[in-house]
């Protein structure tokens, strides 16, 4: 899958994009509504905040997905420190706009309340509120100052300053370590996913009945590579190739090797991208599977702060 460049965007405006289409036709929902703003053609200008908010749509971008704007942002001019996405969750969900990061960490998402819209854009812009800040306040749910609760394992804002490779390309799942200091914990984990095969994928073949329901194996492709280390939930949306849809994809992180239960930490890619929710390996092939059924939605598996995790219930 592949999608156009998006449009260059005027100093001071802010590109609200249309993910999400019925026979070619944009769905906006309720969201034009909710912002609360003037149209005056293609633009809405955002309450008593000016903020310019222009209308992008077209069906080359049906199912765009927030780690992957940074490579549509054309080059050359000053780049927008942000876009917004009307996405699936907007349209079919009641959810508030997606932002995504051009400027501190391209990929990654946190959704605001659409009455709030203008308000967040104004201050993001102005330099009173840094993308960090949302990221901070996001709840379980990636709503920025949500009611839904802060998450006990809160993805971090300091990334790595340097670049990395695209991820591989798969509509699996994918495990990527990322901290490289104990090579018998490394593969002490492989084992207990089942064993990596000559392909380098865990979890696959395996006798569908030795295979316990309440902890369903994780089938990813590992990717052990020096390249990734110390790679963070943030900056992994905009690695993921868009030509598949990849489920999710988990971390073995230094806290893998350290902590029981080897827990990964596993990066959200679609809702809220970047957003991370930590547990157990044993857990993380459960969660593939009722991601890619669409049983249920990442942020069931974010455990939130002071509450009992569910695995220790």
């Amino acid at each position: 899958m592949s999608f156009p460049e998006l449009p260059q965007s005027a100093p001071g405006e802010v590109l609200l994009v249309c993910t999400c289409y019925e026979d070619g036709k944009a769905l906006w929902a309720g969201l034009l509504d909710e912002v609360g703003g003037r149209r005056e053609g293609d633009v809405f200008i955002l309450g008593g905040d000016g903020v310019r908010l222009r209308l992008v749509q077209g069906s080359g971008w049906d199912y765009l997905h927030g780690g992957n704007v940074p490579a549509l942002v054309p080059g050359g001019g000053l780049a927008p420190p942000v876009v917004a996405l009307a996405d699936i969750p907007v349209v079919y969900g009641g959810d508030g706009p997606l932002l995504v990061d051009l400027a501190a960490i391209p990929g990654r998402g946190v959704r605001v309340p659409s009455a709030r819209l203008g308000e967040i854009l104004a201050a993001l812009l102005g330099g009173g509120l840094a993308f960090d800040d949302l990221v901070r306040n996001m709840d379980r749910y990636g709503m920025y100052q949500g009611d839904g609760g802060r998450p006990a394992f809160p993805a971090p804002t300091v990334p790595t300053c340097r670049p990395f490779p695209a991820l591989p390309s798969t509509a699996a799942a994918l495990l990527v370590r990322t901290s490289f200091d104990d090579e018998e914990g490394w593969h002490t984990l492989l084992d207990e996913l089942g064993g990596a095969d000559e392909d380098g994928w865990v979890g696959v073949d395996l006798d569908p009945d030795e295979i316990d329901a309440e902890n369903y194996p994780l089938e990813a492709l590992v990717v052990d590579d020096r390249a990734f280390e110390g790679l963070w939930p943030g900056q992994v949306p905009a690695l993921v190739p868009p030509e598949k849809h990849t489920t999710l994809v988990a971390l073995a992180e230094a806290r893998t090797f350290a902590e029981p239960g080897r827990p990964l930490t596993v990066v959200d890619l679609y809702d809220t991208p970047g957003q991370s929710a930590v547990l157990p390996c044993r857990e993380v092939g459960s969660m593939a599977c009722n991601l890619e059924i669409g049983n249920m939605d990442f942020h069931e598996f974010v455990v939130v702060e002071g509450m009992e995790q569910w695995w220790e219930g």
